[in-house]
């Protein structure tokens, strides 16, 4: 079966290939240490842990986002069917995107707090109830806001800008 047949033709166009290495991996990259450095506080390693590990911490959780940011937009580009660069449906991608990585988030967020006890959060986290579960609203609005960002920035960045279909 060929890469287009089952949807995975995006792999096959170099545009797309560079533009994710070079264009959405480096600002979501970008965005996602700010976020990590930002919401800090909002969980209780900000005032129980020294200043390298929470810097280990800031790193870490950066590589995972990328991770996870990667991982993401390459399920949604493939699920989507999407072709090369030229034809991609960028609010579509941008919204799927957002939604594949708060869906893993909301996992993992509940795995690491509520189940493994890996991290907790601080008194000042917002948190939502879903289903019972409660999760912290901070990781949630990181990945409904940083992935289309690094897209969006992306597109503008790009010398020829994709159209929006």
């Amino acid at each position: 079966m060929s890469t287009a047949a089952n949807g995975a033709g995006w792999l096959c166009d170099g545009a797309a290939r560079r533009f994710i290495a070079l264009r959405y991996l480096p600002w979501l990259a970008g965005l996602s240490l700010l976020w990590e450095i930002a919401h800090l506080p909002l969980y209780t390693i900000w005032n129980e842990a020294s200043p390298g590990y929470m810097a280990f911490a800031v790193a870490h959780c950066t590589v995972g986002d990328l991770l996870i940011g990667a991982a993401s937009l390459a399920l949604t580009l493939t699920v989507g069917r999407e072709g090369p660069l030229s034809s991609w449906h960028w609010r579509r991608i941008a919204l799927v995107t957002a939604i594949v990585g708060m869906s893993y988030t909301a996992f993992s967020e509940w795995l690491n707090v509520a189940v493994l006890q890996s991290w907790a959060y601080s008194e000042r986290m917002p948190v939502i109830e879903l289903a019972g579960v409660r999760l912290g609203a901070s990781p949630l609005l990181q990945w409904a806001v940083i992935p289309p960002v690094a897209l969006y920035i992306g597109v503008r960045k790009c010398s020829s800008p994709a159209k929006d279909q």
